[in-house]
């Protein structure tokens, strides 16, 4: 008796879907190649000798100190252009939960619970490796929880490997779901000073904007100061401005509705907003952040041994080297077990594993997450970027290894779907 064929770990890809997953892989992978060459200028520009003018060009500061927005350029790249980021994350985040992977439990099941994984595990080896160290240093629990997608693509496209389509939407939804987790880590605990009336202010402009999104507005002298808005009184409020950002892209419809309100065929204005701001997202955002961001003297080599002696730089580089590897693998393995799933035709759990690896490049988040840790410029901010930087290094050095033995059998599966 001929045994039943289990289903696809991986489901398949409509052609509508498949498209739309190619065009937002291609322009992250733009705007990841641009990050690197961020942060690389950033690292030269940091350890350039006889210099400080790297950091006396991050502590300018400009903006309305009426409005308690004299923030210095590092804080504006960190505030200001990550919310653009992180409305763009958003967007997509609703996208795929409204009409894309994660629209139905059993298709979302493996990237949701991946994503958890891989953010648990690396958070606890940096716990064990930090348990009664001075200075506070378990606040950075959450920096090697992060995966930086942009980053992971330009990997990709380094390497020119042909991954599969159906492990790019895996890798992509997965780097959707972990944003949306690190968004709530944020907000919940690096949120010090909280004040809730100015916090409760912060959602009349969001609920406006909402309105006129779902009336499908796109007056960008309407939408935009009411965005600005919404910004400065989250800011204002205590919790972190990039949540002002993803919870603006909430608001925006995915599905167009007719006029009595009901679905109809048709993307909604979030497809609109997605082709505008992801360009900028990944274009100038992002890429600023790192250039701010991942600039850090080092000292010479006796600086960065002592650095990566340190033991918040050791966790983050085991959290992101290893935790992510083993949180997104094991939790991947397991869940194809209980859900009694194979692997797409050709794949091997060591395709798997490339991907876990690439999920511990953590770059933007991960550093963003150690300033709201530690502070900017603060005593821990050299060893939580050196860890950063390290650690999702060794990351892509170790996928690209498994990525490129591979390669040939992504090429004679692309082949296939190509057919």
């Amino acid at each position: 008796m001929t045994r039943p064929r289990r289903r696809p770990l991986f489901g398949l890809i409509g052609p509508a879907e498949r498209a739309r997953i190619a065009e937002v892989l291609r322009a992250e992978t733009v705007g990841g190649v641009l990050l690197l060459v961020a942060a690389v200028a950033a690292l030269v520009w940091a350890n350039w000798p006889g210099t400080e003018s790297y950091q006396r060009f991050l502590t300018t500061s400009f903006g309305p100190s009426s409005l308690h927005l004299d923030l210095t350029v590092a804080h504006w790249a960190g505030d200001g252009l990550l919310a653009i980021f992180f409305f763009a994350a958003g967007l997509e985040v609703k996208r795929e939960f409204v009409a894309g992977d994660l629209n139905s439990p059993s298709r979302a099941a493996v990237p949701v619970l991946a994503a958890v994984g891989g953010m648990i595990v690396p958070s606890l080896i940096f716990v064990l490796v930090n348990i009664g160290g001075a200075g506070g240093a378990l606040r950075g629990w959450a920096i090697p929880s992060a995966t930086d997608i942009a980053f992971a693509l330009a990997v990709l496209a380094v390497i020119s490997t042909h991954l599969p389509a159906a492990l790019r939407t895996f890798l992509l939804t997965l780097a959707v779901v972990d944003d949306l987790i690190a968004i709530v880590i944020i907000a919940v605990f690096y949120t010090d000073d909280l004040d809730p009336v100015t916090l409760l202010l912060a959602f009349v402009p969001i609920v406006a904007f909402g309105v006129l999104a779902q009336r499908r507005v796109r007056s960008w002298w309407l939408l935009i100061p009411l965005a600005l808005t919404a910004w400065a009184l989250m800011h204002a409020s205590g919790v972190h401005p990039t949540v002002a950002g993803v919870l603006l892209a909430f608001t925006v419809p995915v599905v167009r509705s007719d006029a009595a309100g009901s679905p109809s065929a048709g993307p909604g204005l979030a497809e609109h907003f997605e082709h505008l701001i992801r360009p900028l997202s990944s274009g100038i955002a992002v890429p600023v952040f790192a250039f701010c961001s991942a600039g850090v003297t080092i000292g010479g080599w006796s600086g960065l041994t002592d650095a990566l002696g340190d033991r918040v730089t050791l966790g983050i580089v085991a959290g992101l080297v290893i935790g992510k590897a083993v949180g997104i693998f094991a939790t991947t393995y397991v869940t194809a077990r209980f859900t009694r799933a194979d692997l797409d035709d050709g794949l091997a759990w060591a395709d798997i594993a490339a991907v876990s690896l690439l999920g511990g490049i953590g770059f933007t988040v991960s550093l963003l997450i150690g300033e709201l840790a530690f502070g900017a410029g603060s005593a821990r901010d050299a060893q939580v970027k050196i860890g950063v930087l390290a650690g999702s290094l060794l990351a892509a050095l170790l996928a690209g290894v498994v990525l490129r033995a591979r390669n040939r059998t992504y090429r004679r599966i692309l082949s296939g779907d190509s057919a």
